[in-house]
């Protein structure tokens, strides 16, 4: 940093002693492109200009000087040291080059790479003076890095050096592959475990047979929670090697974590291996777990289902998708809908498609595969998803079509998907009583489906049966906290009764729930100023949809701020960045709070009323109720000035 306080960009000599000090090794991250992580790929640096708000406003007015970021100078922080041929680097490498050295010239006595015998023994060559004459040639592998050898007077050798690189490959390659693997163990000790897959991959890469490479890219995708094809990746390793004991363990482990107990044993206890004792030790418990859990869902202690569940997860079976299914049934048993969601939301996606045939799994009876389906068919007929739920039980009842709880569960959602349609009929023909019928028959079908007791809330309201109406939309919203539908008609039944502080805190909840809604905030604007006639304040010129009021003159502010209502007013400049930036977040607030009268003062237009108001310093918001300043903040943040403007709101 320059005393002056600009940042001082550093030149390219500067930005190469940012760079590790190992820069000879290679990274595999710039040799395999697709890794999502480059650490030596250049960043930007940015230098800044500062720029101020010229002008003054007459009187007191201070103006605020702001500083800006408008350019941005791109430092490349990759060295670009261009290599000959002759050097043999690989592609990726930086190679520091040394000035006392020539690249073009190697030493006399060097003897060339590939001039090796398949017995091992140097092949000498005795050099001509016409051969010393000869350029060099650059000679061409086929190894993966695409380098090769440098070779002096090769008419005369081509047939050794050809024979000799083709013996040297497999070396090499093997050589390749084992360093990249090494790098990728460090990275994976380090906890870096995506850079880590990058090496193995490479590796894996060269030697697509190897089954140890392919052992550790498992180990990173595990640790990355890449369960699908940690999986695969596992019967790919067994595929090659049967008896390959690290694959059969680390299978096993995920099995467990899978929930899927009876397959893991058989690869933990695989046959003429020694179990993991740990490992046996945790499916073992695992196990238990699940059958406790299937044991309780069968009695229906639903509590205890989420007790056995919990259990079951801290024992190891942390990703098995079965049991993230089985508390959002219990959850939804127990009446708490908006947890069941967030438990199927947050339930892991495992698909995995192998060639190895293995039993499938049950809880309580019911494959595993079509016991998440069933769950998830009942959380969206209970959120009004009625389409969805019959799909997705038609599905379970394909999987497993000889299950009992599966038709049984089939052929009622058919039943409640006709009464919410023939009730849905009734309605729209005006024909409430007879609506309310085919809601009731829904509801004796399904006790704990909330669309049916709203339904048959809007029935009572449009019957003029307000209590009725206020009492089916609570048992709505006691299974459904969240239900958009049954809390505007709890809202609007409010209205009815005049219980306007209970439905301006509906309206309130739906507002930040749907902040985009027109209709919402003119619903919620005429409940609160009906509140403030019923709490005996004064209210006139109060109209929603009204936009930010400009002050031209004193008189024009006073009776504006005048109101026993709240009054927010910004004093601002035209040429203030900052101010342009509070006064368009002005014009939002307008809109989401339509009760509040929010004014605009240009200071430099209005100068004798910035005086008057003793504002100094622009952006300034001044809160006002009947004439009388209540709040004041000088240059403050959105959320500092939305939080107050909520404040008196209330």
């Amino acid at each position: 940093m320059s005393s002056t306080g600009k940042p001082i960009l550093k030149t390219h000599s500067d930005q190469l002693k940012l760079l590790p000090n190992d820069v000879s090794k290679p990274y595999f991250n710039q040799l395999y492109s697709g890794s999502p992580v480059s650490p030596l790929q250049p960043e930007p640096t940015s230098s800044t200009t500062s720029s101020s708000s010229s002008g003054s406003v007459p009187g007191r007015v201070i103006k605020r000087v702001h500083f800006r970021s408008d350019s941005k100078t791109s430092v490349n922080t990759s060295p670009s040291c261009p290599l000959s041929a002759s050097t043999g680097s690989k592609p990726g490498h930086t190679r520091p080059v040394s000035s006392k050295i020539s690249v073009t010239s190697p030493a006399v006595h060097v003897i060339p790479s590939g001039n090796i015998k398949p017995s091992g023994k140097i092949l000498k060559t005795v050099a001509t003076s016409s051969q010393r004459t000869k350029p060099d040639v650059l000679s061409f592998g086929t190894s993966s890095y695409g380098h090769g050898s440098i070779v002096r007077g090769c008419s005369n050798v081509k047939g050794e050096i050809e024979t000799s690189v083709s013996v040297g490959l497999s070396s090499s390659t093997q050589l390749d592959a084992e360093e990249l693997r090494r790098l990728g163990r460090e990275q994976y000790k380090m906890g870096n475990y995506l850079e880590a897959l990058s090496y193995y991959n490479g590796a894996v890469d060269i030697e697509p047979d190897n089954p140890g490479y392919r052992c550790y890219r498992v180990a990173a995708l595990m640790c990355l929670y890449r369960l699908n094809e940690a999986v695969e990746e596992c019967y790919e390793v067994i595929k090659l090697d049967s008896g390959y004991m690290r694959a059969h363990r680390r299978l096993g482990s995920l099995l467990i974590s899978l929930g899927q107990v009876e397959n893991a044993r058989k690869h933990i206890c695989f046959p003429g291996s020694q179990p993991d004792p740990s490992k046996l030790k945790r499916l073992q418990s695992v196990e238990k777990h699940l059958n406790k859990c299937a044991d309780c869902r069968r009695v229906r202690d639903w509590a205890g289902v989420l007790r056995e569940c919990d259990a079951a997860m801290g024992s190891g079976a942390y990703f098995c998708p079965q049991l993230f299914a089985c508390k959002a049934e219990a959850f939804l048993k127990l009446g708490r809908l908006d947890d069941a969601n967030v438990s199927l939301l947050n339930m892991p996606k495992f698909e995995a498609s192998c060639s190895f045939s293995y039993s499938q799994p049950k809880l309580s009876g019911m494959a595993f595969e079509a016991y998440v389906l069933f769950v998830r068919a009942q959380v969206d007929m209970a959120s009004g998803r009625f389409e969805n739920a019959v799909i997705s039980i038609e599905k379970a009842g394909q999987i497993d079509s000889q299950n009992v709880e599966i038709a049984a569960l089939l052929q009622n959602f058919r039943a409640l998907s006709r009464a919410r349609a023939h009730g849905n009929d009734l309605f729209n023909s005006e024909r409430f009583t007879e609506a309310c019928s085919a809601y009731d028959e829904g509801l004796r079908l399904d006790p704990l489906n909330p669309v049916f007791y709203c339904n048959r809330a809007a029935c009572w309201f449009k019957l003029g049966q307000l209590e009725r109406s206020l009492d089916d939309c609570n048992r709505a919203l006691l299974i459904h906290p969240k239900y958009i539908k049954a809390l505007l008609r709890r809202a609007a039944t409010y209205s009815k009764l005049d219980r306007w502080g209970e439905s301006v805190r509906d309206y309130e909840v739906l507002r930040r729930e749907l902040p985009d809604s027109n209709d919402i905030a003119e619903s919620l604007f005429h409940a609160q100023v009906a509140l403030k006639k019923f709490c005996g304040e004064q209210v006139c010129n109060m109209q929603f949809g009204g936009e930010v009021e400009s002050i031209a003159s004193l008189d024009q502010f006073k009776s504006a701020v005048s109101s026993s209502g709240a009054s927010v007013v910004l004093f601002k400049s035209s040429f203030d960045p900052q101010c342009k930036m509070i006064s368009l977040f002005l014009d939002t607030l307008c809109t989401r709070y339509p009760s509040i009268i929010f004014l605009k003062v240009d200071v430099e237009e209005n100068s004798i009323l910035a005086e008057t108001e003793n504002v100094r310093i622009v952006p300034t918001i001044k809160i006002y109720r009947k004439g009388n300043r209540v709040k004041e903040m000088v240059c403050p943040s959105q959320e500092a000035l939305e939080s107050s403007v909520k404040y008196h709101n209330s």
